[in-house]
């Protein structure tokens, strides 16, 4: 009977060469030092000190003007896109401008969402600057849609509201038959 498990396990490594055998227990010493990789500390260790704090706010200051200066850092590419659209009226131009208009006016809109988790004494400031480099990003919406004509900036625009002028003086002429 030992002979055929013997086979048995002979014929399964042999199949499966990249098959695991669950069956053998591993062989682990739980008591062996090993060293724990980069960066890690173990979690019954309590090691964080005022110089560790100190950088976490730090952290949270830089994330903070990076959430407050993303808007301004958007502007060369914004134009780009201007740029590359051209002026034509076509799906391209319009979808352009739509998300030229879109992505900033909801980002003013969820401003307070955006902060929620800043806090400090530069918040007001980083605030302003979010304020003012999205509506730059609308500003430029807004002259992309001039630049093609969307704008009604001509007073030819309005001529439809514009009552028509009175006659003043009826002339006619011709011979009556």
């Amino acid at each position: 009977m030992s002979s055929n498990n013997q086979m048995n396990r002979n014929l399964v490594t042999k199949r499966h060469k990249w098959g695991l055998n669950f069956a053998q227990k591993l062989k682990t010493d739980r008591n062996q030092d090993l060293q724990s990789p980069p960066g890690y500390i173990c979690p019954t260790t309590q090691i964080h000190s005022e110089n560790n704090r100190e950088n976490d706010h730090n952290l949270i200051v830089k994330k903070s003007w990076d959430i407050a200066l993303a808007p301004m850092k958007q502007i060369p590419m914004n134009l780009f896109i201007m740029y590359m659209s051209g002026n034509s009226i076509s799906i391209f131009p319009i979808m352009m401008v739509g998300m030229l208009f879109l992505r900033p006016i909801k980002a003013l809109i969820q401003i307070n969402t955006t902060f929620k988790m800043i806090e400090g004494h530069q918040a007001i400031l980083q605030k302003l600057i979010y304020l003012i480099g999205n509506l730059l990003c609308v500003a430029l919406a807004l002259y992309k849609c001039q630049s093609m004509g969307l704008l009604p900036s001509h007073a030819s625009d309005w001529l439809d509201f514009v009552d028509p002028p009175l006659r003043i003086e009826f002339s006619g002429g011709g011979i009556a038959l």
